[in-house]
């Protein structure tokens, strides 16, 4: 009997129509319905607004490097219950459906542009890129690999912070990544930064805001503390949007913004010059 029954709504309609109806996203910062389509060839980008959609490395990296250069280092290391935390286990397994990755960073060497460089890019999908022992082993690794065949590199942030489940041993992440950035910057090598939203806790308190270069994502929140935290510590009313990437560039914390658009561009551009400045 349904047959000859006039269409009811979009979905009911078939064809384009009813396949769009079903892809559509809601722009949490504009709310305007963007299809998956659209927002997939535009970098995971709303259109209609510029709002940056967090995406995971290997998207990022697909964009960003020149085809087939990427070479993964270290992506067999992966994350241990070493203390016996309660439910951690389970929330590694998790991770890993959630993001396809063994861990919350990925590590490798590539061109971009044509440049050589070291990249290692943080993953929102797995536990918000919280920084573990093998988050930062990783990471400490790449900086002694870039050393020693003398290329920058380029970091992609996105953390919660420090792991708590790993205790201690996560906070010693921020002390041993920051002694082989050191060892890779009194080579005279380059290091920059792009902090992607969120950045946050101690990644924010060490290497994501020891580049030479820093720069942000558009609208990225960029901080050590939540805003809740530090109002309730220091008894202040904070300025509105304190921790967004725009705020920071004001006030001397960041040095650029950079639509994903136009990540690539600028950072070939940026390791071209310090190549150019080595040889002279």
């Amino acid at each position: 009997m349904g047959l000859f029954r006039s269409p009811q709504n979009e979905l009911e309609k078939g064809g384009k129509e009813a396949e769009d109806a079903g892809i559509r996203n809601a722009c949490p910062h504009c709310g305007a319905l963007v299809a998956l389509s659209d927002q997939q060839e535009n970098l995971n980008v709303c259109p209609a607004c510029g709002y940056h959609f967090r995406i995971g490395p290997r998207e990022r990296i697909a964009y960003l490097v020149d085809e087939d250069s990427f070479q993964e280092l270290d992506g067999e290391l992966m994350s241990r219950d070493v203390l016996g935390f309660p439910g951690y286990d389970q929330k590694l397994r998790n991770a890993k459906l959630a993001s396809r990755e063994k861990e919350g960073v990925v590590c490798g060497a590539a061109q971009i542009g044509g440049e050589p460089c070291a990249l290692f890019v943080m993953d929102p999908n797995f536990m918000m890129g919280s920084m573990g022992t093998v988050v930062g082993e990783k990471i400490a690794r790449l900086f002694e690999y870039a050393a020693g065949h003398g290329l920058p590199v380029v970091g992609y942030t996105v953390s919660g912070g420090a792991r708590m489940q790993e205790g201690i041993l996560s906070l010693m992440q921020m002390a041993k990544v920051s002694a082989a950035l050191l060892r890779h910057s009194q080579a005279g090598l380059f290091y920059l930064t792009v902090l992607t939203d969120p950045t946050t806790g101690g990644v924010t308190a060490s290497f994501a805001m020891d580049g030479d270069i820093i720069m942000a994502e558009p609208g990225a929140t960029i901080g050590f503390a939540g805003a809740r935290v530090i109002e309730q510590t220091i008894r202040k009313k904070l300025p509105q949007g304190f921790q967004k990437a725009e705020f920071l560039l004001e006030h001397g914390f960041v040095d650029l913004i950079v639509p994903r658009g136009e990540q690539r561009e600028t950072i070939s551009r940026l390791l071209r010059f310090h190549r150019k400045g080595e040889e002279a």
